[in-house]
């Protein structure tokens, strides 16, 4: 079989550069091969690939740079991205040169999220399954990028490939000879909100999916600086993958409009693989996951494939709050944030390994050896990516224990989903919980499971409170709750139940003659505690 082919700094500075990385110093390095893509963190010393991309996030001052360089040199790395511009100095570029570390700049207005996306996109030739190169019309299957160049050739024009969302697939070459909207699209991945309104209120995505061939057209432009278009439709019989999206100075002649038309059929071949070999590999991958994660003995097999044997590994299980059952967009949108979780969890450790598994997407993530920090580590990247994700998605994460070792994976999955579930039931007050934390709340959810499947009833001073309330539309439970929750506390006691001290006193001193309860006895307050949390989780009320 093939080896796996790399993809070299020079063919990511081809790919990406004129628009997103400017090359400060490079020199030999630019035909190392790339082994992946790892963010820089001046606190954490954890292992990452050989020949890596280090995203240096944050790292501005040139003699901080310096000093990255001679590290990552240390560590094999291949490149370090830090943002544009770099302050004029000598020392970063003879520190690049010694060290045998390239060093590129970030465009101002490019997110580090959007960079990291487009370098897994050329370096990614799938972790699981075939691995060996394969050709659609002439070029490697799923290197859009490759496509998009040669497509440009064709054409003598610049080239973007996009999706049905206007999403920037690939971009080829001479970006710098377009127009502000095309370079403001690449910067941001995306076409601009206010293009994409303007062009659906004109209809002319409609005419576009409608067309056979390329579509002519200029945008509307008082000061004259947006320049032509020829667009073509992507399709794979009816269904419409996306558009190819050509910068030009006049309508194509009817050769080159062919070539167009004829590239689109190859760019759905490619897209069309890309999807297919998506879908394969990210079943593979959560059926490994999902059989590592369950012990047994086909486990150790399943972490050796994933590349976890005798890495000590933490389990995440990241689950969505309050999601409408029937909602049909439910099942892609937590496949969207099992990606999204997926990408963010590789950046921080190349080999972490995530899967959805029913309703909740786990991640296993590697820890460094020698560390004993292993749970506030994993809390962290947590932490990290629920913030970058926002509050728009409603999602928490449960931590499950370190797992020394392979064999340990169960337990710390285990460990996860009971946290996930004590997060789940709390409603989001918390967004990341370890199991440890989330013990005794854990229990109480299991004690509460088997009060229901066996149908258990409130009994005792709890089952007549409740009846007399009912009865007199007392708070005689809700003065109870409130006392307990304070320690005896009455004054906080009062102050939670919204009436005077006073008042709750002779409401406590009632209470307990109504049910029969000695408020001085520490197993009667337990017992009373005990079943007040369980009616919170779905015991029945009862009788006295």
């Amino acid at each position: 079989m093939p080896s796996k082919p790399h993809t070299s700094l020079s063919r990511v500075i081809e790919a990406l550069g004129d628009v997103l990385l400017e090359p400060i110093a490079v020199g030999r390095a630019a035909r190392r091969h790339l082994g992946g893509v790892v963010i820089h963190d001046p606190y954490d010393d954890a292992e990452f690939p050989e020949r890596a991309v280090v995203l240096g996030v944050g790292v501005r001052d040139p003699e901080e740079i310096v000093k990255l360089l001679h590290e990552l040199g240390e560590r094999g790395a291949s490149a370090l991205v830090v943002r544009s511009p770099v302050a004029a100095s000598a020392g970063p570029a003879r520190a690049a040169a010694s060290s045998g570390v390239a060093l590129l700049g970030l465009a101002n207005r490019a997110s580090w999220t959007q960079l990291a996306a487009m370098l897994r996109t050329l370096l990614a030739e799938g972790d699981v399954g075939d691995v060996s190169p394969q050709a659609l019309g002439g070029i490697p299957t799923g290197d859009l990028f490759a496509l998009a160049n040669a497509i440009a050739a064709l054409l003598d024009a610049p080239i973007t490939i996009e999706d049905r969302d206007s999403r920037v697939l690939a971009f080829s070459g001479r970006q710098d000879e377009t127009d502000p909207p095309r370079v403001e699209t690449i910067l941001g991945r995306q076409v601009p909100e206010r293009y994409t309104r303007g062009l659906e209120k004109s209809g002319f995505f409609d005419r576009l999916y409608s067309e056979t061939g390329p579509v002519y057209f200029h945008p509307d432009d008082d000061e004259g600086e947006n320049r032509p278009r020829v667009v073509v439709a992507v399709r794979a019989g009816d269904e419409v993958l996306g558009s190819i999206w050509a910068v030009v100075d006049h309508a194509l002649s009817e050769e080159r409009a062919a070539a167009l038309t004829d590239a689109s059929k190859i760019v759905a071949l490619h897209l069309l693989r890309l999807r297919a070999g998506a879908d394969v590999e990210r079943r593979l991958r959560a059926d490994l996951v999902s059989t590592a994660l369950e012990g047994g003995r086909q486990a150790p097999e399943a972490v050796a494939r994933l590349g976890l044997l005798g890495q000590p590994a933490v389990v995440l299980a990241l689950g969505l709050l309050d999601p409408a059952g029937d909602d049909p967009w439910l099942a892609t949108e937590r496949q969207r944030v099992a990606d999204a979780f997926a990408m963010h969890l590789s950046a921080v450790q190349p080999r972490s390994a995530v899967a959805l598994i029913g309703d909740v997407a786990y991640g296993i993530v590697p820890v460094p050896r020698n560390h004993g920090d292993h749970q506030e580590r994993s809390v962290r990247v947590a932490t990290a990516f629920l913030e970058r994700i926002g509050h728009r998605v409603s999602a928490v994460i449960g931590v499950g224990p370190p797992a020394l070792e392979g064999a340990g994976l169960y337990d710390s999955r285990s460990g996860a989903d009971r946290a996930l579930r004590v997060l789940l039931a709390d409603g989001g007050s918390n967004r990341v919980l370890t199991a440890e934390d989330a013990h005794v709340d854990a229990l109480m959810l299991e004690l509460a499971d088997l009060s229901a499947a066996r149908g258990d009833v409130a009994t005792g001073p709890i089952a007549r409170l409740l009846a007399y309330d009912r009865e007199h539309q007392s708070q005689f439970v809700h003065t109870l709750r409130c006392w307990l929750d304070a320690f005896g506390d009455a004054n906080a006691a009062a102050a939670a139940a919204y009436v005077h001290p006073s008042t709750f006193r002779y409401r406590l001193r009632r209470l307990a003659e109504v049910g029969g309860i000695d408020l001085d006895d520490p197993r009667d307050r337990f017992a009373a505690m005990v079943q007040l949390h369980l009616l919170l989780h779905g015991m029945r009320p009862g009788e006295a």
